[in-house]
């Protein structure tokens, strides 16, 4: 797939394009349906398939004082949108300055005269241009005057439509389960394994720290049956997952670090290599114990219910 960061970096050839537009925050399984639709029409029209998403959010920009926390960071994003069969992606940097355009500026300046668009496919709740004046029949009445076709999609999910705010907000309440079945996958955090305080080795339970500049929305504190993959490897390893500022220790920072089940501190040494947690189910909430003994219990009752969920 081919990446275009704003609208000079975009080289589209005579032969035309099938776009898209969208935030694809999270890229669930309704973005996925529109995406891959896009795909297959281009190569059925013989065009070329293109998506074209903002980067930040728009809301972060129009309501700064309530930004949006994103369900997966540009680079995840990208390569989800990369899986449908797309084969370009214009992530365009939003700011006031763009969002001044005129429907009719923005379709004509991007769809038509650099995406060369041939069919736009859109939801038929899409909203484009200042003020979000532009409708789709807005679009249809454009793609009439400039020459291309505007078709619509249903994006249609179990109990109503599939919906970023509604996963983001499963993520956040810690139901990974649900959020994975709107997902189409498991939520996923990637980032670079780093040195914690050591606490889980003394325990016995070592752990994988997740750095502070991770990639993906951490879910509502508490203890997680995942998957941890090591850059490196293909394999993917069943853990416990903790997402929380460790209240028995009096923890101010909040972290997230995994157990590999199974594996002894010194025959897996991670650190400093790339680290990416996928979140199944969560099996408790966060607790702060009276005492170590009551912990080193826990995590062994912690451990049996990941392996129980896992299947290990």
């Amino acid at each position: 797939m081919e990446l275009y960061h704003g609208l000079g970096e975009v080289e589209v050839d005579a032969v035309g394009t099938v776009v898209t537009l969208g935030n694809f925050d999270g890229v669930h399984r309704g973005h996925q349906t529109v995406l891959t639709t896009v795909a297959a029409l281009a190569r059925q029209e013989g065009l070329r398939s293109i998506a074209m998403t903002f980067d930040p959010h728009p809301r972060t920009v129009h309501r700064a004082e309530d930004p949006t926390v994103m369900i997966t960071s540009t680079r995840q994003r990208a390569e989800l949108i990369a899986a449908t069969g797309i084969d370009g992606l214009l992530i365009q940097p939003y700011d006031l300055g763009f969002a001044a355009q005129s429907a009719e500026e923005f379709v004509r300046r991007y769809f038509v005269e650099a995406l060369r668009a041939k069919i736009v496919v859109v939801g038929d709740d899409v909203r484009f241009g200042k003020d979000n004046e532009g409708s789709i029949e807005t679009l249809r009445r454009l793609g009439e005057t400039y020459g291309f076709r505007t078709e619509t999609i249903d994006e249609v999910g179990r109990g109503g439509r599939y919906s970023s705010s509604r996963i983001r907000e499963q993520i956040t309440a810690g139901d990974v389960a649900e959020a994975a079945d709107q997902l189409g996958r498991y939520h996923a955090l990637h980032g670079t394994v780093v040195h914690g305080d050591a606490r889980g080795r003394d325990l016995g339970f070592p752990t994988a720290n997740l750095s502070d500049d991770h990639e993906g929305l951490v879910p509502a504190d508490g203890v997680y049956a995942g998957w941890a993959t090591f850059s490196g490897e293909d394999q993917s390893y069943p853990a416990a997952i903790s997402v929380g500022t460790n209240p028995t220790f009096q923890g101010q920072i909040r972290r997230v670090e995994a157990y590999v089940l199974d594996k002894e501190f010194g025959e897996f040494d991670v650190y400093d290599r790339e680290m990416t947690l996928e979140f199944v189910s969560r099996i408790r909430g966060q607790v702060a114990f009276t005492g170590m003994d009551d912990l080193i219990v826990q995590m062994h009752e912690d451990i049996a219910d990941v392996r129980e969920v896992l299947h290990t």
